[in-house]
Order: C-alpha cells, then structure tokens, then sequence
C-alpha cells in the first residue's frame, strides 16, 4: 500500500528539514561538484514574512520547500514578489507528482499572503527541476540574486493569480 504524500508547515530548522537540507546538499555535491552557499535562515521562510513545508510519505521526509518575500529590485514588473528557495524531493521520491504538488502549494501560500508573482534561481544541471518550472508557468528572466552571474544559473518567474476577495 502507497502512503499518501502530505504536506505540513514547519520551521527550517525543524531537524526533518536539516536532514533534507543535508540530502539537497549532497545532491548538489554531485551536480556541481559543492554545496550551495547562497545563505538562508529559519527566519527567512517564516510567517508573516514565508512559508516553508516539508512534505511525508508516513513519516518520513521525502520533500520541502519554501518561500520568502523577495527584497532588492524583481526582474519582472510585480507589487510584492516572493522567491522559492530549498524546494527538494529526495531522489527516492521523484517521479510522482511531488513535486507539482508542492510548488502549487507553496504558490498558494504566497498569494494568500499577498504575493503577485513568484522568482526563483536553479541550476541547469538540475534538468527535471527547469522542466517542471516550464511547464507550470515559469519563463526565463534577466540574473538576480546570489547567482546572478553564474553561468549554469536559471532565473525563473511566473505571475500569480490572486484569490478572491
């Protein structure tokens, strides 16, 4: 029998996320051949100011990711931009709809928290994660952030749509 994939808020610094956070890292050692530096906090991905989930198959950790408001100038036109930052499904996970899944909640949480329009920065030997960003609605847009200059950085966004009032 499947277990269902839930989705649960946490903090960043819940140990769950610093042992998916280890799995990412270790992951990126494989891509890149180091760890990501760009550097984030717990109080970052927190209300009011983000969001962050980990998703469980039962009660294991197998994916998280979250959100922040976006400071400095957005590289597209957006009131209130917000970033994703430490989406990851462990590799044992992929291939499920996981993913999908929390990226449309994280974008949910975003908009209920007034956010127009997403961002986000990734890596191009990261193909399946480029992909799925496409295919839901991201386009390519000028550097930003820590990895602006980077070669092998894409730099996404899409507009949100926004609740009902």
């Amino acid at each position: 029998m499947t277990q269902p994939f839930l989705l649960r808020p946490s903090a960043y610094d819940h140990p769950d996320a610093i042992a998916l956070t280890s799995w990412a890292q270790s992951y990126y050692v494989e891509l890149y051949g180091g760890e990501d530096h760009n550097p984030l906090s717990a109080a970052d991905l927190a209300a009011p100011n983000g969001d962050f989930l980990i998703g469980y198959l039962g009660d294991e950790p197998v994916a998280m990711g979250g959100w922040r408001f976006f400071a400095g100038a957005a590289p597209i036109p957006a009131r209130r931009p917000a970033e994703i930052r430490r989406m990851f499904v462990r590799q044992t996970a992929r291939g499920r709809g996981y993913a999908r899944l929390l990226l449309s909640a994280l974008e949910s949480s975003a908009a209920a928290a007034g956010a127009d329009a997403m961002v986000l920065e990734t890596g191009a030997p990261q193909v399946e994660a480029v992909g799925l960003y496409r295919a839901t609605g991201y386009r390519d847009v000028p550097g930003f952030g820590h990895y602006a200059d980077s070669e092998d950085a894409v730099h996404l966004a899409k507009t949100l749509s926004q609740p009902a009032s």
